[in-house]
């Protein structure tokens, strides 16, 4: 019964699986590489690595999606030409691979960071040879903003914590106009911004109302399911579907009591409209 109590207790508090350790880790040129998603060679194993807490520009768009997210990322820099985007994202990958050019160590707990490429992505913590966090360094020099899945650190770092000093920084990169916030225009930011937000309110009435003609949501995959599908599930919201996607992979609908803010009586509740299909291995 103690047993039972602790892992009940572990798993309502949302601790994440522990992070893996990979050394002497080397990048892999790839056509899919970007700022802060690319193929690493770890010995034997090759890994997909999305960055936790950072999202840079992106360098191409080849779906409808890829194009509202780059106009996305125009409206939260302020660049006027969503064009830009595109270069500040090559500008990205390009100092990606420069602090990746030596051999450097990845943290992962392999949640599932979705993706196109074959195998999928993992969220990562990513340290330079130098013992430098690159999430930091691309936010520090303009190539990345402060945004994406979060969770706690390799030595133990609290998640809002690192989610502060990254938005500090993000602050001073723009102050100093490097990288993307070289082409902010001051005067448009808080519009394009503005923008956003009354696209982002739009989809949010949509999915309410169609929740308001009683139409129950599909079952969706907790190892595969977006951030919006997740919320299509009366009780899902944006912090939590974040949540449980960095929380991933889930073995059974039951684990993702480990993901704070998910109590067993909410999971009674959404538990008809959640599988996992396959469990990882």
């Amino acid at each position: 019964m103690r047993i039972l109590f602790i892992l009940l207790l572990l798993t309502v508090h949302g601790f994440a699986l522990e992070l893996e350790k990979f050394t002497d880790v080397r990048l892999v040129e790839n056509p899919s590489n970007d700022g802060d998603s690319f193929v690493v060679e770890a010995g034997k194993r090759h890994m997909h690595l999305r960055l936790y807490f950072v999202d840079c520009p992106e360098s191409v768009a080849t779906t409808d999606a890829d194009a509202k997210r780059v106009r996305e990322q125009a409206r939260y820099y302020g660049i006027t030409d969503a064009k830009k985007v595109f270069e500040f994202g090559r500008e990205a990958k390009k100092f990606t691979e420069e602090a990746l050019c030596k051999p450097f160590t990845v943290y992962t707990a392999f949640a599932s960071a979705l993706g196109r490429s074959p195998g999928g992505r993992v969220y990562a913590f990513v340290i330079t040879a130098s013992g430098q966090d690159l999430a930091r360094l691309l936010v520090e020099n303009g190539h990345a903003r402060a945004y994406g899945a979060k969770r706690t650190g390799p030595n133990g770092e609290k998640t809002l914590e690192t989610y502060k000093e990254l938005q500090r920084l993000e602050l001073e990169a723009m102050r100093q106009h490097k990288g993307a916030w070289a082409a902010t225009d001051p005067k448009e930011i808080e519009r394009l911004r503005a923008l956003q937000r009354e696209d982002d309110q739009e989809l949010k009435e949509l999915l309410r109302e169609s929740a308001g003609k009683n139409v129950e949501p599909a079952s969706v995959d907790l190892n595969t399911a977006t951030a919006r599908e997740l919320q299509t599930i009366s009780g899902i919201g944006p912090k939590l579907a974040t949540a449980i996607i960095a929380g991933r992979p889930y073995k059974s609908v039951d684990d993702v009591l480990r993901v704070n803010g998910m109590g067993p009586k909410l999971l009674e509740r959404v538990r008809p409209f959640l599988i996992v299909r396959e469990p990882p291995q």
